[in-house]
């Protein structure tokens, strides 16, 4: 509930402070007199979207502060929690500045917040109503949550399974389009893995083929120079002088003691090293001594490898890793069909289970849309529209998060009469009374939250105005209504009442918000009657309006 409204600075209002009470809260006042500015400040500190300029002419900043009770369990407490701020006491203090050159700064319970958060909160908060209240009531896309809120459905198995579905959905589509981009180069793939298992490259085949080339390119040059070394260390060359050398020293050996001993060791140490160098030598021989159709099957395999590289734009040793990865894509090729045959499968089960959850939700809304067209029509007797009806469209949509149903509100204000939306077909005095008996059965027994209605009596008078009061009056039991309203039947059932009044001191004019206090309140109501002139007789009926009221 609405606990108190202080504004500064703001439009014409200089400073106002007002307390609002439970039930019905009443404001009147002349046309002009500034009541939409009241709720322009209140939808400023809410974070609403409204008029661009706000700070009143001459002042610096403009400034609104709201505070809210905040029982324990109201929904609001959910999206304090949500931001982490503090719900103070039972209470909730909103408080806005505007400054001159358009910045606007918020705080809740002390915490900086964005308007984000005020939008959040509002949403709990307060409602306001009016009789072109397209934001609402009169939108059709919000028919369907309507629906829903005046059924009590819970929605949430619904989304569960649309999202289920859409994932599965969604994997099926990704299958499938990588199947057939696999299908559109199957031809390749075939070719090339079967072209490339031929040539069976190795890991490190390329640099070795190319240093055997090189080997073999250069043998014819080296191999003269290599086999005269051989015969210059062999039998007939180092290896024969030094093994007459050995034969001459150990028949010396005998004669010169021990002088020969280190040179025969270090000779036979030569011997060996020697027999190491000839291995080596021979060896290389071996190696260059090839069959010239070795060269060329060499040049021909190592050609052949560079060439399948370049055609696939991989380097030769990274041929090895490309044909597998070739491989695996034929094998998911081939795997795809049993893999979209489950996908499909998962598609099928999610969508039996989104149908069936849809088709329980569509019959909560089929008992709920009948249950509201007898409540509306229960609500329009008393407003006396008893010969109008409304009727509750629920028909088939395009399937979604919300199930497969549309919904629309529709009325036909006389018998006979055609019938069609809210917006199009009602008067302004009806359309009105639509809002306020809609308003009334959507609300049910939630008291929560604040309700504010704009001139929503707008158009009738007399009995049909009492009626409209008398509705606001048992739709504020409980909880809280602030109407603004033209009409003294309405004014006449206020259990609080307030007139705006506009004021001119030179050449700055003010509005400002004043208690009406039940001695006056006669007055009011007469002035409401009569116009600036207020008669006897114009007491006398307000007087009596009083007392029925009462």
């Amino acid at each position: 509930m609405l606990r108190s409204l202080d504004i500064k600075d703001m439009l014409i209002i200089d400073r106002l402070s007002l307390e609002f009470g439970g039930g019905l809260n009443v404001l009147t006042g002349e046309t002009g007199a500034g009541k939409s500015i009241l709720l322009d400040s209140l939808g400023f500190v809410l974070g609403w979207r409204g008029r661009a300029e706000l700070v009143r002419q001459g002042a610096k900043q403009g400034e609104v502060t709201a505070v809210f009770e905040l029982p324990e369990g109201h929904p609001a407490r959910t999206v304090l929690a949500e931001y982490e701020i503090e719900a103070e006491d039972g209470e909730l203090i909103l408080r806005r500045v505007n400054t001159r050159d358009g910045r606007k700064t918020a705080w809740v319970n002390g915490t900086r917040v964005t308007g984000e958060v005020l939008r959040a909160l509002s949403d709990t908060l307060l409602e306001l109503h009016g009789q072109h209240d397209d934001r609402g009531l009169l939108d059709v896309r919000g028919h369907l949550a309507l629906l829903d809120a005046f059924a009590g459905a819970d929605t949430s198995e619904v989304r569960r399974a649309w999202r289920a579905l859409s994932a599965a959905q969604k994997a099926l589509a990704e299958a499938e389009a990588k199947a057939e981009e696999a299908r559109a180069e199957e031809d390749f793939l075939r070719y090339a893995t079967d072209e490339l298992d031929k040539l069976d490259p190795q890991p490190g085949e390329d640099e070795a083929l190319d240093s055997a080339r090189r080997l073999m390119q250069n043998a014819e040059r080296i191999k003269g120079d290599v086999a005269r070394a051989f015969e210059a260390i062999g039998p007939q060359g180092a290896e024969g002088q030094m093994m007459d050398a050995t034969r001459w020293l150990d028949g010396a050996a005998e004669g010169a003691g021990d002088a020969l001993g280190p040179a025969l060791d270090a000779l036979s140490r030569a011997m060996i090293e020697l027999g190491e160098v000839q291995a080596g030598v021979e060896a290389c021989l071996d190696r260059l001594s090839f069959d010239p159709r070795e060269l060329e099957e060499t040049e021909e395999r190592l050609f052949a490898i560079r060439a399948a590289a370049r055609k696939h734009g991989v380097a030769p040793d990274d041929l090895p890793a490309f044909a597998a990865d070739l491989r695996s894509r034929l094998d998911l090729l081939d795997a795809s069909g049993g893999e979209l045959s489950g996908l499909r499968a998962a598609v099928a089960d999610a969508r039996a289970a989104f149908d069936a959850a849809a088709a329980a939700l569509t019959a909560r809304r089929q008992e709920a849309a009948a249950r509201l067209d007898r409540a509306m029509a229960a609500e329009l007797a008393p407003l006396k529209m008893d010969r109008a009806t409304f009727t509750t469209l629920l028909e088939p949509g395009t399937p979604g998060p919300t199930g497969v149903d549309s919904a629309a509100f529709e009325v036909a204000t006389n018998p006979g009469a055609p019938s069609g939306p809210l917006n199009k077909i009602a008067s302004g005095g009806e359309l009105s009374r639509f809002l306020l008996a809609l308003k009334v059965c959507l609300t049910g027994g939630d008291r929560s939250m604040t309700l504010i209605f704009d001139e929503i009596d707008r158009g009738v008078g007399g009995a049909t105005a009492d009626a409209v009061g008398r509705r606001l009056k048992a739709l504020a039991e409980g909880g809280q209504v602030l109407v603004v309203t033209h009409s003294p039947q309405v004014a006449a059932l206020g259990a609080h009442h307030w007139r705006v009044e506009k004021r001119v001191a030179g050449e700055v004019t003010t509005s400002t918000v004043v208690p009406v206090a039940k001695a006056d309140r006669v007055d009011e109501i007469a002035r409401m009657l009569a116009g600036d002139t207020i008669t006897d007789a114009a007491r006398g009926a307000a007087q009596a309006l009083l007392d029925a009221a009462a």
